[in-house]
């Protein structure tokens, strides 16, 4: 996933998109995955933060994509590759579209 997420945050860099992920990896193995995979985008382990995000947002198994639009609503869940592609992209164009009128 994270070669997919790279080039997603880098192709989508000027426009209004951020990814966050949320980690389930004890903090000193995902410190060491982060920098060797080199993810740049921000990242939460989900034992740091009370309530854990995971019983929050009611993730029931890793990885779980969700992708939300600009007003933080969730549009999509579980998208992954080029599907994930399409969602985002639509987003933006949707978001766009709005912004035009």
């Amino acid at each position: 996933m994270i070669p997919h997420e790279k080039t997603l945050v880098q192709r989508l860099k000027d426009e209004p998109f951020v990814l966050f992920g949320v980690n389930s990896d004890k903090k000193d193995t995902y410190k060491a995955k982060r920098a060797e995979m080199g993810v740049t985008w921000p990242s939460v382990n989900n034992a740091s933060v009370t309530p854990k995000i995971s019983d929050t947002w009611g993730v029931e198994g890793w990885p779980t994509i969700y992708v939300l639009d600009h007003t933080g609503t969730i549009r999509h869940k579980g998208t992954r590759g080029e599907a994930m592609d399409k969602a985002v992209d639509g987003l933006l164009a949707e978001m766009k579209a709005g912004a035009g009128k």
